[in-house]
């Protein structure tokens, strides 16, 4: 079995071009949304995140993200704590996982693939890049969020021309793309896996 690792800055499309492998009958694994239901579900993960960041990350066994992003905002060596502690259980549920697939091909979607330990258990990679303006205006308009918010997050993750230096592939993802030249995109790729 195949394992494709596909990343890309916020705003980029990397959940579209997810959907289109999906859509053709690869399962995709969402590592944000397996990292959110990890760190309510998983009995050491909570217990970690609760000895380094305080009982109050808790509420009846809710995690309560917002005083979770007060602990680590602006602070480097606690947000990347959090990373140390959240991203191997990610990489390890991801693998579990992908053994459960019958499939020829599995995709991990991550907007810190590389920064979270995942390229190193998979064997291709795919970035979905973008200039930054249009990521910018696109992640605005999807999460309602202020610009300089969006900024802060993109400045703790890889640019896409960093991405595309590191990646077996690349998909452009800009504004005339129509979804059928999306899934062109893709297969292609797909062929030369």
């Amino acid at each position: 079995m195949l394992k494709v690792g596909i990343c890309g800055t916020i705003g980029s499309g990397k959940s579209t071009v997810c959907h289109i492998f999906e859509d053709m009958g690869i399962p995709v694994y969402f590592a944000d949304d397996r990292a959110k239901v990890l760190m309510t579900s998983s009995v050491e993960l909570i217990a970690k995140i609760t000895e380094a960041f305080g009982d109050d990350c808790y509420n009846d066994g809710a995690l309560d993200r917002r005083y979770l992003a007060s602990q680590i905002f602006g602070d480097d060596s606690k947000r990347l704590l959090l990373n140390s502690i959240v991203h191997p259980a990610v990489c390890r549920d991801f693998v579990e996982w992908a053994e459960s697939q019958k499939t020829a091909y599995v995709i991990v979607e991550s907007a810190i693939l590389f920064e979270s330990g995942l390229d190193k258990v998979i064997d291709k990679s795919i970035a979905v890049v973008v200039p930054k303006q249009l990521a910018l205006e696109r992640a605005a308009a999807r999460d309602s969020a202020d610009i300089e918010a969006i900024k802060a997050r993109m400045a703790v993750q890889y640019s896409s021309e960093q991405l595309q230096s590191m990646v077996d592939f690349v998909i452009e993802n800009i504004y005339q793309d129509t979804l059928q030249e999306q899934v062109a995109k893709v297969d292609a790729i797909l062929r030369k896996l």
